[in-house]
């Protein structure tokens, strides 16, 4: 995705929204405002796309219900906060997307959760799922439970891990700027948007700086190193102003709208070179003939009907190499079950998979998603 406009062909989307916006500037949620955002995602929910919601201002919520005026410095004071905040924000989210028949899902995520490979995976399987159902997931970080994210993550970041994991073509960061500047507007009220940029152009970085609202915990600067993130996936990102009339729709018809940061690679290539070359390989299956002409020929997922063979010791989420019958690598994933299960399944249909195990994880060994062909 290299213009503008292309986005009207984008079909996954995720959008954040910061504290600043959401709060009022600190001053409990601005209902009115987030009831436009909600219209927005819900006709871009009815225009055929898929969209997930990430979403600040638990802390800040729960410190106006509290009636905290400054934020606190305590670890323990910032997650009851956001405990208490996050069942305001939850509420406000659910009724408003019912008033547009959308079936809502809060997930709380941590870094660690798509960072390490079985809880990525199940991460990324439910939010498929729920996309797939016609949900709006909408995600937070467990800042209940976290202790490092909590004093130095932010959801600018979170929101590009999401986009890694869902394989999102478009993020949208709606804050309370127009975009990424030259310099910083508030100093220097002459300063030019920067309308379109590359990510790895060398000048961005000078031009960032930290957050000011004291209410979130990224400015400008994490915005970009998300955008970054993001676009190792081939991901591009947005930067908006969230108080722009019609923004979301604005962007995706492809309006010159914000700070678009093009990524350098195509989201399907990125994840295969990933795949290829940036995991270590932690066993093996032995395929027969039709598999291997399945998923080389056909480009489909590889069912565990097709294995004749199981080496090395595994995990869910770990790499596997795939090899024909006489051992030559022709394929790698990431395997959805374990070496012992996938010695169970093997060589039987995946309708057999719960008979023999208990339960089903998936339906497929290795998903064509999470597959590349040597």
């Amino acid at each position: 995705m290299q213009s503008r406009t292309d986005f009207h062909r984008t079909k996954r989307v995720i959008v954040k929204i910061g504290s600043a916006l959401l709060t009022g500037g600190g001053r409990g949620l601005d209902h009115s405002a987030v009831t436009g955002w909600v219209n927005q995602i819900a006709q871009l929910c009815r225009s055929g796309r898929q969209v997930v919601l990430v979403s600040s201002g638990a802390v800040a919520e729960g410190m106006s219900r509290l009636g905290w005026k400054v934020r606190p410095r305590s670890l323990h004071r910032l997650q009851a906060a956001a405990s208490v905040g996050q069942m305001g924000l939850v509420q406000t989210y659910e009724t408003l997307f019912q008033m547009h028949q959308l079936p809502t899902a809060q997930v709380l995520l941590t870094h660690d959760d798509l960072s390490d490979r079985q809880r990525y995976l199940n991460a990324r399987s439910t939010l498929l799922t729920l996309l797939g159902l016609g949900a709006v997931p909408i995600i937070n970080e467990n800042d209940a439970v976290a202790t490092d994210e909590i004093r130095f993550g932010d959801n600018d970041t979170l929101g590009a891990l999401v986009a890694n994991s869902v394989e999102a073509e478009l993020l949208i960061i709606l804050t309370d700027q127009q975009g990424l500047f030259e310099r910083d507007p508030t100093l220097y009220p002459d300063a030019a948007l920067v309308t379109q940029a590359g990510i790895n152009d060398p000048g961005l970085a000078a031009m960032v700086g930290d957050s000011r609202s004291g209410l979130g915990r990224g400015g400008m600067i994490t915005k970009l190193r998300a955008a970054r993130l993001a676009a190792r996936s081939g991901t591009a990102t947005v930067i908006a102003c969230g108080r722009e009339h019609e923004v979301l729709a604005r962007v995706l018809r492809g309006e010159e709208v914000g700070t678009f940061l093009i990524p350098d690679i195509s989201p399907m290539l990125a994840r295969k070179r990933w795949l290829a070359g940036q995991l270590k390989l932690k066993g093996a299956v032995r395929l027969d003939d039709g598999a291997v002409r399945v998923l080389c020929g056909e480009g489909r997922s590889l069912l565990p009907i097709g294995v004749t063979a199981v080496e090395g010791e595994f995990r869910r989420g770990d790499l596997v190499a795939c090899l024909d019958s006489s051992g030559v690598e022709i394929a790698r994933g990431l395997v959805n079950y374990g070496a012992d299960e996938t010695q169970r399944i093997m060589g039987r249909p995946s309708s057999e998979i719960e008979a023999c195990l208990g339960w089903v994880d998936e339906s497929e060994l290795i998903h064509r998603d999470n597959l590349v062909v040597s």
